[in-house]
């Protein structure tokens, strides 16, 4: 494979000069701070919130590091992971001329992101087994193909994708493959952070808004070879992560035994929940899981979400989506929840 990072960036980001704030310009220790038009006097809030936060995020990146074994500068931190994937898409897909391939069902964002740039979607379904389909993936790339985006596990089926065809790609694509690992926690396939360093086409997503809990502070990661991430701090916006989220998160990624807690019940939840799912009378199917909710085909879903909604049980009706008629996505919730939601499906009158 001839993986060429300069052939894929558009012309216009090659040009472009990134913006560059007061801070990017001042690294080390100051006693006056007299450069970014900030109110000096301080903020009505009991913390110092008056200074613009470090567009790098330089202490949060060290801790990210340590916890994932990666170098800092190999890391992106994004508002969410949606804006990692924006970002991809405005760095390297000509609005109008290039393409990206998704495999549905998957997570929405991917097709949204591509409305919203102009750029072409291709669309590739998964396998009946929620697999890739190899030879249908290698007829849709072309020239112009930049992107390909796995979601894996997969959201909204759960399912982890075959490591072996995943690594087919990356030998094999020219553009940049791109894993979103949202639910890697929970799963028994590990992730592909080690092989980074080996796959220069690999981009890596994963986030803080699932296992460890903090989805109301919408953070994101990226880890990809550092010409890539260099790009993505080119483009972004020149403080996209906030001094309360940034401090927030520096203090929650000191708790990584209560997280990893946390993930061992959801496991033995998920398969607990599993187990009485299977066994109601109008349960067609549950299906694998490696996320922390479950994909189960029911007799008239749409009928059995209203009714859990009108007992004030909130679930996802995912029947209308490519491969998942007559499913629902149900995540994972407290031992407590998922018994109240278990014995509300049992008194479920079809």
């Amino acid at each position: 494979m001839n993986f060429n990072l300069d052939n894929l960036i558009r012309e216009n980001i090659k040009k472009m000069t990134a913006y560059s704030s007061a801070r990017h310009e001042f690294s080390g220790n100051a006693r006056i701070f007299l450069d970014a038009n900030e109110n000096a006097f301080g903020s009505p809030l009991e913390e110092d919130y008056n200074r613009y936060p470090d567009p790098l995020q330089v202490s949060v990146k060290e801790k990210i590091s340590k916890i994932k074994g990666v170098p800092p500068e190999n890391i992106f931190l994004g508002n969410g992971s949606d804006e990692a994937i924006d970002l991809l898409f405005r760095i390297f897909c000509e609005p109008g001329k290039d393409n990206v391939i998704i495999f549905p069902p998957t997570y929405g964002m991917y097709e949204v992101c591509a409305e919203m740039n102009d750029v072409n979607l291709k669309k590739v379904p998964l396998t009946t087994g929620y697999q890739l389909d190899l030879g249908n993936i290698e007829e849709a790339i072309d020239p112009f193909t930049k992107l390909i985006f796995i979601c894996s596990p997969n959201n909204p089926t759960g399912n982890s994708i075959n490591r072996s065809d995943i690594e087919v790609l990356l030998n094999n694509f020219e553009g940049l493959v791109v894993i979103d690992e949202a639910y890697i926690n929970y799963a028994r396939q590990k992730t592909f952070i080690p092989e980074l360093m080996e796959y220069p086409n690999l981009v890596i997503l994963q986030t803080l808004s699932k296992a460890w809990g903090l989805a109301g502070l919408r953070l994101g990661m990226a880890f990809a070879s550092q010409p890539v991430i260099d790009l993505m701090n080119k483009v972004k916006y020149p403080y996209n992560i906030n001094t309360a989220t940034q401090q927030l998160v520096s203090t929650a990624l000191d708790n990584i035994i209560t997280v990893n807690d946390w993930i061992q019940i959801t496991v033995e939840q998920r398969e607990w929940l599993r187990e009485e799912l299977t066994q109601l009378p109008f349960t067609q199917a549950v299906y694998p899981s490696d996320a922390n909710f479950l994909l189960v085909k029911m007799d008239g879903a749409k009928k059995i979400y209203d009714f859990l909604a009108a007992t004030g049980i909130i679930v996802r009706d995912r029947s209308k989506i490519i491969l998942c008629a007559d499913c629902l996505r149900i995540t994972i919730g407290t031992p407590e929840e998922n018994q109240l939601l278990t014995d509300a499906l049992k008194t479920y009158k079809p």
